[in-house]
């Protein structure tokens, strides 16, 4: 049995994540009645849709069983997959991060940065993350009883900081941004380059490739300066990196560059507007948090699991595979779920209710295994400490309006929060 159509439609439909409820009932249903099955939407080739935690671990934890780089990371259509790979020489992915990557590159690519963002090593920049979020909760402040929190606040910080740790000028943030919607939001006439709705496979690949061109001018240049004076930041590791004794192509270090400009501090910006929508949507919510700072670190994972900016991540069988009693054959490409992961009612209670003190809270959101997020402890500490610093003066917050999301399949988040809110 395959999926029914209208639901393989929504899996993959931009739209059904930008209304949040179409896309979490289709996977509900999914759970249920088709937990691991094929779907095969009009213009793609089918895939596996792995809708629950354990499943979900299950493909995570067997890294050389199914690889992230052998077809596209992301789930893209026949045409799409087509073109990509004419352009770049039969290899379907534009760019080659560690995202796109499988063992033994992953491992030697990730060891280049990954001691800049340990725990231990992140605790030097806490005090400056803490000077910058006090900043951002004092311009909030100013704009008096109401704002878009997500334009105003949730996008612009975690943005100042990742951009501060890679060396990137604040002067150069708004492009940055800019740069950084256009590539996620392509499915989304507010944000993507053209300012309309894209229906061609082929436009589509050229409006990501033009944004992928225009971060790699970008960072050249940087990498070019880093390398003639290196600083003591992120950009100057990339930049100066070097993977079994050699520098690294250029591809790869364009593409590490993008991933740490984008992904950086786009899910954590989605994370804490999301946060914030639930708690002017939960006011019992609210006041638990604000009465207890203790439960912060519940706010943050909570928050996390609610909304699961990244929606999913493809793998293929590299062999003959058998996963919750399916047959899965090598070459299968499968379609990673983490929403469904986060909403699976057999781990979660009441996965759909948001709260504060929920535990255990194993949520799926930063992956699992060896492709774990890399930049998980900066985004924590990140939520933590805007937190720290903003609750305490706000009283009182409430939507003032309708909130949005983005349309994309992909990577998904608020795309709009608009609040009333009493702060001292």
């Amino acid at each position: 049995m395959t999926i029914p159509a209208d639901i393989a439609k929504d899996i993959v439909d931009p739209t059904a994540y930008a209304d949040g409820d179409r896309v979490d009932q289709a996977f509900a249903w999914l759970r249920k009645e088709a937990p691991l099955d094929v779907a095969q939407p009009e213009g793609f080739d089918p895939f596996w849709v792995v809708t629950r935690h354990a499943d979900i671990l299950e493909v995570e934890r067997q890294n050389e069983l199914f690889h992230n780089g052998d077809r596209a990371t992301v789930l893209t259509t026949i045409e799409a997959d087509r073109k990509v790979r004419e352009m770049m020489g039969g290899s379907p992915h534009l760019v080659r991060s560690l995202v796109q990557m499988d063992n033994p590159d992953h491992f030697a690519y990730r060891k280049v940065t990954q001691g800049s963002l340990l725990p231990q090593n992140l605790r030097a920049l806490e005090a400056r993350i803490r000077e910058i979020a006090r900043g951002f909760v004092d311009r909030m402040a100013e704009h008096g009883d109401r704002c878009d929190f997500a334009r105003d606040v949730a996008f612009l910080y975690p943005l100042h900081v990742i951009m501060e740790v890679l060396g990137v000028p604040e002067s150069d943030e708004p492009r940055m941004l800019k740069l950084t919607q256009e590539l996620f939001g392509n499915a989304d006439p507010d944000l993507n380059r053209s300012g309309k709705t894209i229906t061609d496979a082929g436009e589509g690949v050229d409006s990501i490739q033009s944004v992928v061109m225009d971060f790699m001018m970008y960072f050249n240049a940087m990498t070019e300066d880093r390398r003639a004076k290196p600083r003591d930041d992120l950009a100057s590791i990339i930049a100066n990196g070097k993977i079994n004794g050699e520098p690294m192509g250029h591809l790869e270090a364009m593409s590490y560059y993008i991933i740490a400009a984008t992904a950086g501090h786009d899910t954590t910006s989605s994370t804490t507007a999301g946060a914030l929508w639930a708690l002017a949507e939960n006011p019992e919510q609210f006041a638990k948090v604000k009465a207890d700072p203790s439960l912060i670190s519940g706010l943050i994972e909570e928050s996390i699991r609610w909304v699961t900016p990244v929606k999913h991540f493809m793998r293929t069988a590299t062999a003959d595979a058998e996963l919750a009693g399916k047959k899965i054959a090598k070459g299968d490409w499968l379609f990673l779920s983490y929403p469904s992961g986060n909403r699976d009612e057999t781990v979660f209670e009441d996965p759909f209710s948001f709260k504060v003190d929920r535990t255990p809270n194993k949520h799926v959101a930063f992956g699992y295994g060896a492709h774990i997020c890399l930049g998980q402890h900066l985004a924590r500490m990140e939520m933590r400490v805007l937190w720290e610093e903003l609750l305490p003066r706000l009283d009182s917050v409430e939507l003032d309006g309708a909130p949005t999301r983005m349309t994309a399949n992909f990577v998904c988040g608020p795309k709009a929060v608009p609040i009333r809110f009493k702060m001292h």
